[in-house]
């Protein structure tokens, strides 16, 4: 195994220090958080230009995949990946091979969109599935373009266990392609979070009503997830008041303290929050960093951190590890920038979601790639410009 990406010289206390994760010991604070890039292929594979996405950033201390569906069902977006077939499992191999070939922990993220799906996505052109037949507002993109949203069905009490199941499947899976971990998707308005939030759970029956009813799932699927696994390498992401995807809980400080307190007694390999602001339409405003003392593990925000903000969180113990998105996307040597406190390539939102290698793998390094990253581009199909550095041509940057 190749360690020479971590092989960086660090002097900013704190950030760059080495933290605990698990049964883990992480070179550094930075993690890669999970971003829906939209390039699989439409079998659920990942694609080709994976491999070299993914270990472009592996000087991250850890990274989280993209959002990876647990089921056909569980499809949300056009060319996402799965990890519910075999041949999924066999696609993701070369992933992990090459994120670990770098030293870097490479965990899988657990999906299922539930309502935000579109029957042209499900099999059969069946409805999403949700807790109550509520649509979300707006529109969600199909493989014809944006689309309206449509109303789910909501599950049958009969039903829950078979969502169960799937995330049962979907991590022993994980356990096959390699991963050191699963990090369970309870966030941004998908299945999960629709169960745990009132503003879109409206059940009656033991998963719907009381807050204890409406945590019974995410709880039952994390107990199922670690019996794969073991709990000391499961997390879990929760976005307690993020309105996205229509979001809303009349009582979030409750909703989400009781299901912390649940959780901590797991002993997870973390919990990962994500920090928005806060809006009203996703309900009442509450302290969220008092999450942080209900948890008595290993604790990652998420949020628009840049550096500053970062190296304060760690050094202020409010958090243990800081995980970062768009900047990770568009710097894939994110870390060696901020100790360098060099330049940062500027995200470019039109290549987010789909489309070519553009925008995906060919954001440029600050400095010479290393040899070993060199023969993984060019054994995965890869060319010159997919490790081009600022030395090579400029970039359009920001000071970190």
């Amino acid at each position: 195994m190749d360690q020479t990406s971590h092989n960086l010289t660090f002097s900013t206390a704190g950030l760059f220090t080495p933290g605990r994760l698990g049964p883990y010991t992480l070179p550094h604070r930075l993690i890669m958080a999970p971003m829906t890039r939209n390039r699989a292929r439409r079998d659920g594979l990942p694609s080709p230009s994976a491999v070299i996405y993914y270990a472009q950033r592996a000087s991250a201390a850890m990274i989280v995949t993209e959002t990876t569906a647990v089921s056909e069902q569980a499809v949300g977006y056009p060319l996402m990946p799965g990890i519910h077939t075999a041949d999924q499992v066999a696609g993701w191999r070369p992933v992990v091979d090459a994120v670990h070939r770098f030293g870097c922990r490479f965990f899988l993220q657990l999906f299922h969109a539930g309502r935000v799906s579109h029957p042209s996505l499900q099999p059969g052109e069946a409805l999403p599935v949700a807790p109550s037949p509520i649509a979300p507002n707006g529109q969600t993109p199909t493989d014809q373009g944006p689309t309206p949203f449509v109303r789910p069905r909501g599950l049958a009490l009969e039903e829950i266990p078979n969502i169960i199941q799937q995330f049962r499947v979907a991590a022993h899976n994980a356990l096959l392609a390699g991963f050191d971990g699963v990090e369970i998707h309870g966030a941004n308005g998908y299945l999960l979070d629709q169960f745990l939030r009132d503003g879109s759970n409206q059940r009656t029956d033991a998963y719907g009503g009381s807050v204890v009813n409406r945590i019974r799932l995410l709880i039952q699927v994390t107990e199922a997830v670690a019996d794969v696994w073991g709990a000391d390498r499961v997390g879990i992401r929760i976005s307690p008041l993020n309105a996205f995807n229509t979001m809303f809980d009349s009582n979030p400080g409750k909703t989400f303290g009781t299901l912390v307190t649940e959780l901590a007694g797991f002993n997870l390999a973390y919990l990962h929050v994500v920090e928005e602001d806060g809006t009203p339409e996703s309900g009442p405003r509450f302290d969220i960093g008092g999450l942080r003392n209900l948890w008595n593990g290993t604790y990652i925000v998420n949020g628009n951190y840049d550096y500053g903000r970062a190296m304060k969180v760690i050094a202020e113990g409010r958090a243990d590890f800081v995980s970062f998105g768009k900047l990770f996307l568009a710097n894939p040597d994110l870390p060696l920038r901020f100790a360098r406190s060099a330049p940062l390539n500027i995200p470019d939102r039109g290549s987010f979601y789909g489309g070519d290698d553009r925008g995906y793998i060919d954001y440029p390094f600050l400095e010479e790639p290393l040899p070993a990253l060199r023969r993984l581009v060019v054994e995965a199909g890869g060319r010159a410009e997919h490790l081009a550095f600022n030395g090579d041509r400029s970039t359009s940057s920001s000071r970190c």
